[in-house]
This record gives C-alpha cells, structure tokens and sequence, in this order.
C-alpha cells in the first residue's frame, strides 16, 4: 500500500522546518505544499478548520496540525530514527524541555552533551531549529549579535553542531532567500 504524506507549509517558518526535519530523519517521503499565508487556499482550510495555521502534516487522508503534535505522530507512527527517548521518564522529560524551549531558550538544557537529547538529534533540537533559523538571519539583517559564542557558549556550540547535521542542511532554505525575506519584513515594518 502506498502512503500518501502531504506537509503543507511556508518556507520561512521554523514550525514547518521542525516537521521537515523529523519527516527527514525518518526518511519518510512527503510531498511539501507551500502555503501563502496571506492568502490561505482551501485544502489548508479543509485539513485545519480550527486554526487556519502551518503546518498540516496530511498522512493518506487524515490531518495532524501544531508542529509539536505531528513529531509526535511522526515518532510513534515510524519506527526508524526515534526522535523521543524509549525511556517514559525521558519522554517526558524531552516534551517539557521542547515545549519550555518552544517558549524560552534553554542554554542549561545542553550541559555538555552535544545535542539535547545526548548524541543525536531529538525532538527538542528540532524545536529548537527556530534558534538557528531565524536568529542567524536577525542578527546579519539588523547588524547585532544575539547569539554570540562568548556569551551563549553551550548553545552557540549546538547551534554549530546542529547546521552541520547533513539533514539539517538539506532542510533550511537557502542563505539568500531568507535575508531577501529578513530584509523585505524589515522594509516593510519601517
């Protein structure tokens, strides 16, 4: 049987780019659907009556909204690559960290492991994507350092390690379409 996986998304949110990731790291095949957000089409609509938002992950039929729910769903439905712990207690321990990390950066979450979840990626480095998606590209439109290696060390290092992932690489739009839509909000907001 032949499985229908949709991802309906927009390129610059790091919401999206999570589901990207974990969809990749199982190396599920999906066929992405670019949403305009000013302008929602009617399958978005269809598929998240609720809230009208990405991402919408659309597996054979059935519609799984809110980026945190869909790694969820990815994880317990695909075997391979696990993203959560098998540990119930680090379970649930990696969801208060990725949701507490969906609210504030967490540099003391790191300590001296490599990324959240130990040796490789896991559901609280995918939530953290937004780290490295939009504050790198912040930080060269407006010409000031938030994420600087002398005082975010830990979290610097990760977010090293964590664009240096292939995976991760193949996942992020590329360098000049974000700062062309950095500088076009920029722009605008003035």
């Amino acid at each position: 049987m032949t499985e229908e996986m949709k991802l309906f998304g927009f390129w610059t949110s790091p919401f999206s780019r999570r589901v990207e990731v974990g969809l990749r790291l199982k190396g599920i095949p999906y066929e992405y659907i670019e949403e305009d957000l000013t302008n929602k089409g009617p399958l978005l609509l269809k598929y998240n009556p609720v809230y009208k938002k990405i991402p919408v992950l659309v597996h054979n039929g059935k519609p799984v909204a809110e980026s945190l729910v869909i790694l969820e769903y990815i994880d317990e439905t695909w075997k391979g690559y696990p993203i959560l712990p098998e540990d119930p207690h680090e379970r649930a321990m990696a969801r208060f960290w990725a949701k507490f990390l969906d609210e504030k950066a967490l540099e003391g979450a790191l300590k001296d492991k490599k990324f959240f979840g130990g040796e490789k990626i896991g559901l609280v480095d995918i939530v953290g994507n937004n780290i490295v998606f939009w504050v790198r590209a912040f930080q060269e439109v407006v010409r000031i350092e938030l994420l600087t290696a002398e005082e975010f060390h830990v979290l610097f290092k990760w977010s090293e390690e964590f664009v240096g992932c292939p995976i991760i690489k193949g996942s992020l739009p590329s360098r000049e379409k974000i700062m062309t839509f950095c500088k076009s909000r920029l722009e605008r907001a003035k």
